[in-house]
C-alpha cells in the first residue's frame, strides 16, 4: 500500500508560520482527544513518606550513605539521569513556547504539556529523597550544573524538525522511564514510573499524530525533517554531568540502548506513519526517504554488533560473579 501525497513546489514551500496556522485545527483536535483520555494522578500517592527522615545539615539528621539505598545500582543511575532530564523543563518550555506560540490551541497544549511534565520531576525527586535512594548533595549539585547550562534544541531552526523530534523523543523517554522502573528493584518505584511513562506515551501520540498531518500537508519538507531528526537524534539530557558514562551503563544494563532505540522507538513511529511507503515525493523528499532507509539499515547493523558485545560482557560478569 502506498500513500500519494499532494505535491508542492519549492516556490510555494511551507514556512513555519504558515504550517503553524495550517495545523492549528489538528492541534485543537489532538488537544481535545488528549484531555479526554489523560487520567489525573497524584504524585504524592507514590512517595513512601513514612520512610523519610531528616538528613544531616540544618536539622541535624543522619547523613546519607549508599547502604541506605534499596534500589539497584542500575536503577539509581537511570533514575538520576531521568530526573536531571526532567529538571530542565523550564528550558524545554521556553523552546516550545517560542516555536509554537502561546496563543490558541498551540498555546493551550504548550502549557498543558508543561504542567504534566512538571509532576514527573516532582514525583521522582520526592521518591528518591524519601527513600534515601541517592546522595541528596550530589543530586542537587548535578541539578545546579545541568540547569545552569540550560538547553538549546538541535531543531529550533525548524518547526517540522521540532515536531518530528518530540514524536520520537517522547517515546524514547517513555521507554526509558518504564525500563528504569523494571530494573529499579522496588515495586513502588515501578508503579510510579509506569504512571510517568503513560503520560509520556500520550505526549508521543499527540506529536506523532501532528507529524502525520504535517506529512500530508507538506510531504517533502516533513520527510526531510524526519530524516534529519532520525539521523542526528540525541536525548535532551546529553549535556548533563557524566552523561556519557551513565549512558554506557544504562545501555549495557538494558534500560536504553541502540537495539531499543531502533526496535522500540524509531521503527514503531515510522511504521505507524508509513514513512517508507509514501510515494510520489519530489526530489528532496525522495532523497530524504532514501537517506532514512540507508541510515536505518546501518543502525540495525550497529545494534546487532552492540547485542553481541553486550551478551559477551554480561556473560563475563556472570562468570566472574560465579567464581567469587
Amino acid at each position: 500500500m502506498t500513500i500519494a501525497p499532494v505535491q508542492r513546489t519549492a516556490s510555494n514551500a511551507w514556512t513555519d508560520a504558515k504550517l503553524i496556522l495550517a495545523l492549528e485545527e489538528v492541534v485543537e483536535t489532538e488537544l481535545n482527544r488528549h484531555l479526554k483520555v489523560a487520567k489525573e494522578w497524584m504524585p504524592h500517592e507514590y512517595v513512601p513518606w513514612s520512610q523519610g527522615r531528616d538528613f544531616d545539615g540544618v536539622l541535624g539528621g543522619e547523613a546519607w550513605s549508599i547502604e541506605q539505598s534499596k534500589i539497584t545500582p542500575l536503577g539509581r543511575i537511570s533514575l538520576v539521569v531521568n530526573l536531571l532530564t526532567e529538571d530542565n523543563l523550564p528550558s524545554y518550555h521556553r523552546e516550545i513556547a517560542t516555536m509554537f506560540g502561546r496563543e490558541g490551541a498551540w498555546g493551550t497544549w504548550v502549557h498543558r504539556w508543561t504542567a504534566e511534565e512538571g509532576r514527573h520531576g516532582i514525583a521522582i525527586r520526592d521518591y528518591l529523597l524519601a527513600t534515601r535512594a541517592v546522595d541528596p548533595v550530589e543530586l542537587e549539585r548535578a541539578r545546579m550544573v545541568h540547569m545552569s547550562e540550560g538547553f538549546e534544541s538541535d531543531n529550533a531552526h525548524s518547526m517540522l524538525q521540532s515536531v518530528a523530534y518530540v514524536a520520537f523523543q517522547e517515546l524514547a523517554t517513555r521507554i526509558s522511564h518504564r525500563n528504569t522502573g523494571h530494573f529499579a528493584g522496588d515495586p513502588l518505584c515501578d508503579q510510579l514510573l509506569a504512571k510517568i511513562a503513560n503520560d509520556e506515551n500520550l505526549h508521543m501520540v499527540f506529536y506523532r499524530n501532528l507529524l502525520k498531518a504535517a506529512l500530508e500537508l507538506a510531504p517533502d519538507q516533513a520527510m526531510r525533517a524526519i530524516a534529519d531528526v532520525v539521523t542526528n537524534f540525541r536525548m535532551p539530557g546529553h549535556g548533563m554531568p557524566g552523561f556519557e558514562r551513565s549512558a554506557v551503563q544504562i545501555a549495557v544494563g538494558g534500560v536504553y540502548n541502540l537495539r531499543i532505540h531502533h526496535d522500540d522507538v524509531l521503527q514503531p513511529v515510522l511504521r505507524h506513519l508509513k514513512v517508507m511507503e509514501i510515494d510520489g515525493l519530489g526530489p528532496d523528499g525522495a532523497r530524504a526517504q532514501e537517506e532514512l532507509g540507508v541510515f536505518l539499515d546501518g543502525l540495525h547493523a550497529q545494534a546487532v554488533r552492540f547485542d553481541e558485545r553486550q551478551a559477551a560482557l554480561l556473560a563475563r560478569r556472570a562468570a566472574n560473579a560465579a567464581r567469587k
